[in-house]
């Protein structure tokens, strides 16, 4: 699970990467990049109600911050990172999120490289 030092938690952190970051998008989720400047990684989510219901969210949530706690060490030290989830992400089996997920922040981290 995704360890309590390494979540954005506050809607500055979250601005800050999103508009600074690089965006990369898939079906079900867009992920945003951005070095902080911290010591260690963190990771946000954004999952609005447009996805479903309290417990379609959430569950969506928890997903996400498995999928990040795997991608977090990954990343360069310092990387801010942000996922937006989609309504399609509501339907999709925890396999496809990985995927789209991985594939968007490695998109994202070349498009930063440029």
């Amino acid at each position: 699970m995704l360890a309590a030092g390494t979540r954005l938690r506050t809607a500055a952190d979250f601005e800050s990467v999103m508009r600074r970051g690089s965006r990369s998008g898939r079906r079900t989720v867009v992920v945003y990049l951005a070095q902080t400047g911290d010591a260690s990684s963190m990771a946000g989510f954004a999952v609005s109600r447009a996805v479903g219901g309290a417990v379609v969210r959430n569950r969506v949530k928890r997903r996400l911050r498995a999928i990040a706690a795997d991608l977090l060490p990954t990343l360069p030290a310092g990387t801010g990172l942000v996922v937006r989830a989609l309504p399609a992400s509501a339907s999709a089996s925890f396999a496809a999120l990985q995927r789209d997920v991985s594939d968007a922040a490695s998109s994202a981290q070349r498009k930063a490289r440029q």
